[in-house]
């Protein structure tokens, strides 16, 4: 069976990580120090910190944007479950946004509604790698963390005054995704695009916001810092992040030829550089269950895309809350009803197999599934 998720740890990973056992250095050291700088050299930003999960990252951002309890805080509903259960842990009022459903990320439409209802911030988790209009994005003038996760290593694409608006004039830019948010998180768990088996990067282009969390950091307590043992895993997977990164695009780009002639759907994004290829989503035409029946006898698992997402934890709310004959409680006062596109994705969006360590005649048996799929 072709498992639908992999890691991609290597040789070299597994080197890194044994020398830092064998010298006995497991914890925030040396290594978290060398991260930090290869993190400033990947995203060109003028601070960064490795801690050791993306809510403590999500925490610190917030403290350092003075951001205050019972504040509102957008996220987008496709955004992983952590995001709102962190914001829940620290009293911040979580505001809900529905997504594009072409390609799955916040509209300007809906954070403008957002600001009307009161939210302070934007949480923007660029999903499946997908970067948004950054020109729109910051001609709104609104406080930004972005998560980048899924998109580490894109570029944005701006469109002048003078080009006009069309994806022919369109300018990749040499500002990486984490450039417009005021600070940025990249998640090192599991399934994100770099993996330290834990843990997230947080950090910032702005000297002046650097400033601010580097105060912030210098009282933390040693435990809140990513230990060297993790920091030998996230050190490989950026140096390799290139190789890794051009595999998965050659792979992408069969995939998508290969349901070109189908009847299911993929996102819309740049395939260039104005996009990274963390994942392959397909968004399904036939119900879930017999697709995924279709694949098994074929040898090949898929996994519903946003199954861990903050939609899902929400339905799963209301569902436990209706088999108790419950209202909501106050806390979680959220129609997922006016998440139509979110729950919609949720509900037929799936990941096929992509990374890196798929061999040709896997990839190749992929790809022609996928044209028969139903």
């Amino acid at each position: 069976m072709i498992q639908t998720y992999s890691s991609t740890i290597r040789r070299k990973e597994m080197d890194a990580v044994l020398t830092c056992m064998v010298d006995e250095r497991i914890g925030p050291g040396e290594l978290n120090t060398r991260l930090i700088q290869q993190t400033k050299d990947f995203f060109k930003c003028d601070g960064s910190v490795a801690l050791r999960s993306p809510s403590l990252a999500l925490k610190y951002a917030l403290q350092a944007m003075d951001i205050q309890k019972g504040s509102k805080v957008m996220i987008s509903a496709l955004a992983p479950s952590w995001q709102y259960i962190a914001l829940k842990d620290m009293e911040m009022i979580p505001l809900v946004l529905d997504v594009d459903e072409n390609t799955g990320l916040v509209t300007i439409p809906n954070i403008r509604e957002g600001l009307i209802d009161g939210g302070k911030v934007l949480l923007l988790h660029e999903t499946s790698g997908i970067l948004p209009d950054a020109n729109e994005l910051l001609d709104l003038k609104i406080p930004i963390i972005e998560d980048v996760s899924e998109s580490a290593g894109a570029s944005f694409v701006f469109k002048s005054e003078e080009t006009g608006n069309s994806s022919e004039n369109a300018q990749v830019s040499d500002r990486r995704a984490g450039s417009v948010g005021t600070y940025s998180i990249l998640g090192l768990e599991e399934r994100d695009v770099l993996t330290a088996g834990g843990g997230a990067i947080l950090f910032t282009s702005g000297r002046r916001e650097w400033i601010v969390l580097k105060k912030l950091i210098e009282s933390a307590p040693t435990t809140d810092l990513l230990p060297d043992i993790n920091c030998a895993l996230a050190l490989v997977q950026m140096k390799e992040f290139e190789r890794n990164e051009q595999s998965r695009k050659e792979i992408f780009a069969m995939y998508q030829r290969s349901c070109m002639s189908g009847h299911n759907k993929m996102f819309i994004r740049d395939l260039e550089n104005g996009s990274t290829m963390s994942s392959f989503p397909l968004i399904l035409n036939s119900p879930y269950k017999d697709v995924k029946q279709y694949t098994a006898r074929k040898d090949i698992e898929i996994t519903l895309a946003f199954e861990h997402s903050v939609i899902s934890y929400l339905i799963e709310i209301e569902r436990k809350n209706a088999e108790l004959g419950e209202e909501l409680d106050g806390t979680d006062e959220i129609n997922t009803e006016k998440l139509r596109q979110a729950k919609s994705i949720m509900l037929r969006c799936v990941h096929i197999p992509m990374y890196s360590r798929l061999t040709h005649s896997e990839v190749a048996k992929i790809v022609k599934v996928l044209g028969t799929l139903p």
